[in-house]
């Protein structure tokens, strides 16, 4: 009976300390592949191994960042994804104008010319559309040169007339962004009270404006395609603007995870504004008869007047009518 009980106590702790054996590398193979496990994902240990951040001796310490991992996002967006949308955006607009006018052509004044004119703009309003349009052209073509210049400029003329050229229509780019805006704002203020979208502008889009097909819908002095233009210079300049000023003096109100972004939205307005822009040219110039005196004498023929601004033209010369019975008026005697 002795013996069986040894026998017994010896076959425990066998039990026992094979399973002890068994049991003690357990904690260490939890550990290795425990998914809950709270540490650092490799992932945001390799995009923080690529960042290079260093001290600088000027005050602000935010320019210390020299590639952080978000940069890489911004590189490709401005290597890639931005070229795609500007040359789907302008290519596209040139495609539709062009298909346009070959079946449209030129909108014609179907009345003929009365050989009797009316002012359209004064010299002030002429003056200001001129200024901001040809500071916008500028800064079209330079703002374009940093997207395009070096896969479509630089192979044609090589590397010393690139630089030359990238590094004047930097200086123009910067420079002539302050009249640009100047304009904007004279633009905003003296055309807002005929820019405020009514209910004849709703029939004028139902009825294709007088561009689709050869209906005359009336308008004020601005219709609701010149109020869309308005509109889109308006809150697209104010974008590029305030956008670009942000990357022109670097670093004051945000760090360079902002200006990325500041960057992102200059660069989308601009391709687009430049696209929208287009457009206005065509109509401006080899889309519709007469259009262009508008803005070249100021004045325009008043059968034109009478076809695309008809309520405009029945107010014009009805002030006139009233400022003429008045000159011819007798004065009564004292």
């Amino acid at each position: 009976m002795a013996s069986f009980a040894r026998l017994i106590r010896l076959t425990i702790g066998a039990w026992a300390f094979l399973l002890l054996v068994i049991a003690l590398p357990a904690p260490s193979v939890a550990q290795q592949v425990n998914p809950t496990a709270s540490s650092v994902k490799e992932q945001q240990l390799l995009q923080e191994l690529n960042r290079i951040q260093g001290r600088v001796s000027i005050p602000d310490q935010r320019s210390g960042v020299l590639v952080q991992p978000a940069g890489r996002d911004w590189r490709e967006f401005r290597n890639v994804t931005l070229r795609w949308i500007g040359g789907i955006a302008i290519l596209g607009m040139l495609a539709v104008l062009v298909i346009f006018y070959l079946r449209r052509g030129m909108v014609r004044l179907e009345s003929g010319r009365s050989g009797r004119t009316i002012v359209r703009f004064t010299a002030f309003e002429r003056f200001v559309h001129w200024v901001t349009a040809a500071c916008f052209i500028v800064l079209a073509i330079s703002g374009l040169n940093i997207t395009f210049g070096r896969p479509l400029l630089l192979p044609l003329i090589g590397f010393d007339a690139f630089s030359e050229w990238s590094q004047w229509a930097k200086y123009a780019h910067i420079y002539l962004s302050f009249p640009f805006t100047i304009g904007v704002v004279v633009i905003f203020l003296i055309w807002i009270a005929g820019n405020i979208p009514n209910k004849v502008d709703v029939d004028w889009l139902k009825r294709g404006g007088g561009i689709v097909g050869h209906d005359h819908p009336p308008a004020y002095r601005f219709n609701a395609g010149q109020k869309a233009i308005y509109w889109i210079v308006i809150i697209g300049g104010t974008a590029v603007a305030v956008s670009g000023y942000l990357l022109m003096f670097p670093f004051y109100l945000s760090g360079i995870e902002g200006m990325q972004w500041a960057q992102i939205v200059h660069s989308i307005v601009a391709v687009l504004f430049v696209a929208a822009m287009l457009a206005h040219i065509y109509i401006g110039t080899i889309g519709m008869e007469g259009a262009f005196e508008a803005m070249g004498s100021g004045t325009v023929d008043v059968n034109w007047a009478k076809e695309h601004h008809s309520l405009w033209a029945e107010e014009e010369q009805a002030k006139a009518r009233a400022a003429s019975d008045g000159a011819t008026r007798p004065v009564a005697a004292g």
